[in-house]
């Protein structure tokens, strides 16, 4: 076999072509180094991007949070101040309610007065129907030892030994206090003979002004009206044919 000649040409060649190797290794690796920094590259713009979208995100969620809370404050303090000024006009009203209660009890209570002063009330009836009142006594509680619904309280209670006379004051009279006052004569006499008091019972509605026909309407129901008039105090003239109630 012939031994290949070696010349400068081919040393020259062999070493183009190892070193063009090495250069194509060196491209290529370097191209691989460049697509993977521009590839993490790539990645950390889009880690930024959600980054700073998060970001934004969670300031504007914050905002909201606020937003809200500044709201729910605001409603708060106006509801706090719609109910302090409910409070304050149920104060007021309960202030003239009570001044308004005050009257009518001190009114009530002077027409009680009124009635006892002297022997008043005492005195006409016994001019009207000749009863002979022994003795009176005011707001006469009754029932107090038995269920709520046979309690009750009689503003002036006159007693005539077999009769005596319940009557109920009142500042301003209407249809409905006879009514409940004839509901409530109902209930002392429940209450009567509960406890073995066989006595009859008339009845009186006594007011310092009479509303529509409240008068009439007790006398049909057989009460005596006790109208007053100043500091005095009249049985008022009552219709022909009528009969005083019996309980």
């Amino acid at each position: 076999m012939a031994e290949q000649q070696v010349t400068y040409e081919s040393v020259l060649e062999l070493i183009q072509k190892s070193t063009q190797g090495f250069i194509d290794s060196l491209e290529k690796q370097s191209a691989e180094f460049d697509r993977r920094m521009q590839e993490a590259e790539r990645e950390r713009k889009e880690r930024d991007v959600r980054y700073e979208r998060e970001k934004q995100e969670a300031d504007r969620r914050a905002q909201e949070a606020d937003r809200r809370a500044q709201e729910a404050a605001q409603e708060a303090d106006r509801r706090m101040q719609k109910t302090d000024r409910q409070l304050q006009k149920a104060a007021k009203q309960l202030k003239k309610t009570q001044k308004e209660v005050g009257k009518i009890s001190n009114s009530v209570g002077r027409l009680v007065e009124n009635m006892v002063a002297g022997d008043n009330i005492i005195a006409k009836f016994h001019a009207l129907e000749g009863y002979v009142i022994g003795d009176y006594s005011r707001n006469k509680k009754f029932g107090q030892d038995l269920p709520d619904d046979m309690r009750g309280e009689i503003d002036l209670f006159l007693e005539n030994g077999d009769i005596a006379i319940l009557i109920e004051a009142k500042a301003s009279l209407r249809t409905e206090d006879v009514t409940d006052f004839i509901e409530k004569i109902g209930r002392f006499r429940r209450v009567a003979d509960h406890k073995g008091d066989r006595r009859r019972f008339i009845g009186a509605v006594a007011a310092a002004s009479v509303q529509g026909d409240a008068q009439q309407f007790a006398h049909k129901k057989g009460l005596y009206v006790i109208v007053q008039s100043g500091d005095a105090v009249e049985i008022a003239p009552t219709p022909t044919g009528f009969q005083a109630r019996k309980w």
